[in-house]
């Protein structure tokens, strides 16, 4: 039981680093929540700094994920594993040592997932490049990719309660996280498109 917590707490803490945040504060730049959709992730740091550093901070987050999935493997029963990915995504969402305003947490679930289940990772890839061609809206594509990577979780853990519970907290913590987009989406003729399209990662 210490152990299972010491691991859903390292990956929280893990979670709470923030490499957008980081990297804005290194270059001598404002805080990356300070514009555009007020998010510290992938999407806000190609807009304010380009898609070079985009990618960058985009590899950092998997793996920073991929570290947390090789860790909470070596320790966790595998029905637990889906819990460790929901505090990772707590730690990104809501990071303690930036004053829990932090991102979304698709990149990470994505990275973690990719250690977990590649082949839910490679699905959940794909699902995003479709979604977003028919809807041509960043976060909605997010949502079937993040659909995906939980069912990947749920049958890693052979779909036992807690490997559904867990990936199921994850799913809905995220589209919490999401859920100034459903609202903007919802008042498109009050937005611009870019601000109906927000950080979605």
């Amino acid at each position: 039981m210490i152990r299972t917590l010491l691991v859903f707490i390292f990956a929280y803490l893990a979670g709470s680093v923030n490499f957008a945040i980081i990297f804005f504060w290194l270059i001598g730049r404002k805080d990356p929540r300070l514009s555009y959709s007020g998010n510290a992730g992938t999407t806000n740091v190609y807009r304010q700094a380009g898609m070079g550093w985009a990618t960058v901070i985009f590899l950092l987050d998997l793996g920073r994920a991929m570290a947390v999935a090789v860790v909470a493997c070596y320790y966790l029963k595998v029905s637990l594993l889906p819990w460790a990915a929901f505090f990772l995504i707590l730690g990104n969402s809501f990071p303690c040592f930036h004053g829990f305003r932090g991102g979304k947490g698709v990149a990470n679930y994505l990275g973690y997932t990719l250690l977990i289940s590649p082949w839910a990772a490679a699905a959940s890839a794909a699902s995003w490049l479709a979604a977003y061609g028919v809807f041509r809206v960043t976060f909605i594509a997010s949502f079937f990719m993040v659909f995906i990577l939980a069912v990947g979780q749920a049958h890693y853990g052979f779909w036992k309660f807690g490997a559904v519970s867990g990936a199921l907290a994850s799913l809905m913590l995220i589209v919490f996280n999401h859920r100034v987009n459903i609202r903007n989406y919802r008042k498109p003729a009050l937005i611009s498109p870019e601000d109906n399209d927000e950080e979605s990662l």
